[in-house]
């Protein structure tokens, strides 16, 4: 088992960035595919971008604006989300899965919100 914390979450402008982070604990986390899923206000969680050694995937919605990373040394994940826009508004989750990038996730994080502002 696994247990994910994210942060860095917040207001931001359009056009701004946010980096955040998930700290995993737990089993060995390189061993996981690692992903970043978002969820707004009366929409479907959207998985945004995941990784692992065979690479990464991105939503066409954060290709060229995000970039997925981990440190396996230091149990973390990160999303650097660039160029943001209001529709990035969202409760962003970390979520890890044993078996693809694609899912399904089996391990969860509470969530952190980010609020771009026009």
């Amino acid at each position: 088992q696994v247990q994910l914390v994210e942060s860095g979450g917040g207001l931001v402008q359009a056009g701004g960035s946010l980096r955040l982070s998930c700290a995993a604990s737990g089993r060995t986390f390189s061993g996981y595919r690692m992903g970043w899923s978002r969820q707004a206000p009366g929409k479907e969680r959207e998985l945004v971008a995941a990784i692992h050694c065979s690479g990464a995937y991105y939503a066409d919605s954060a290709k060229g604006r995000f970039t997925i990373s981990r440190d396996d040394a230091k149990n973390t994940l990160y999303l650097q989300m660039n160029s943001l826009k209001p529709e990035d508004t969202a409760v962003y989750y970390c979520a890890a899965s044993a078996q693809n990038i694609m899912g399904p996730y089996n391990y969860w994080g509470q969530g952190t919100q980010v609020t771009v502002s026009s």
